[in-house]
């Protein structure tokens, strides 16, 4: 490759080249790039410009910067983790995919109210009252890590006793506590991936410039009424969601 000679910003192209030579195989995984310098001689442009060539390829994760040493091809490895959203049941006893992690720390239990967000989902007004348990888990093979939280309208819990007594029940036996009061209940799931906040990519242990997977569940009961609302975040890097579909549960996943 020699001087960029393609229209459009001169740092976009700089970038597009060097994109080019990691996807080829020319830059390898864990391998530093040409420094600033070899650069600016290879492509013909300043140094601004390669700067933010740089800048640009880092905030896609192709690349990280560290510091006193350079710019370094980033390895991006299939996910690590298979995290199966699939729930199956035995008599009352129900089993979730995540059921084996272990909990970082103590669930945080706390009142709240619906949100633009979650009251629609919930079919609830906004600011109407909710039960918030939040976890921590963690893979025990790979240390990945995922945030688990359980949002319980007070209507929801009025009808079961000991959800009113004890938010942070296991989410298993939540499900088995909603079956025993009467409800034949169903899924809707819808995934989707955005950026993480700060206080996200702290705990979830995410690199810069990754994005995170959110997978939002509904549980509906009787007449497809919302019950509960689960959010389930996890680093797009070390993980990918798995789910076993049926025939004959055309409600367990619904695609957006």
């Amino acid at each position: 490759m020699g001087e960029i000679q393609r229209p459009g910003a001169l740092y976009q192209q700089v970038a597009a080249e060097i994109r080019s030579g990691i996807i080829e195989g020319e830059y390898k995984p864990g391998v530093p790039l040409p420094s600033e310098a070899q650069l600016i001689e290879r492509y013909g442009v300043s140094r601004p410009t390669v700067r933010k060539a740089i800048a640009a390829l880092r905030a896609e994760g192709l690349i990280e910067v560290i510091h006193g040493k350079g710019s370094y091809v980033r390895a991006l490895p299939a996910p690590a983790v298979n995290i199966e959203r699939t729930i199956t049941r035995s008599g009352t006893t129900f089993r979730t995919g995540h059921r084996a992690w272990q909990q970082v720390e103590e669930p945080t239990v706390y009142r709240t109210t619906t949100t633009p967000t979650t009251g629609p989902i919930l079919g609830l007004a906004e600011g109407d009252a909710l039960f918030a348990v939040d976890r921590l888990l963690s893979d025990p093979h790979t240390d990945t890590r995922a945030s688990h939280r359980v949002l319980i309208p007070f209507a929801t819990a009025d009808q079961v006793e000991e959800l009113a007594e004890a938010p942070d029940t296991e989410l298993e036996q939540i499900y088995a506590l909603l079956a025993a009061a009467g409800h034949k209940l169903t899924w809707d799931e819808t995934v989707s991936a955005r950026m993480p906040l700060p206080d996200e990519r702290d705990a979830l242990r995410v690199p810069d410039a990754t994005p995170i997977l959110l997978a939002t569940r509904l549980t509906l009961g009787s007449d497809r009424r919302p019950l509960i609302l689960e959010e389930l975040r996890t680093g797009a890097d070390r993980a990918q969601l798995a789910y076993h579909l049926t025939a004959d549960s055309p409600r367990a996943l619904h695609a957006v």
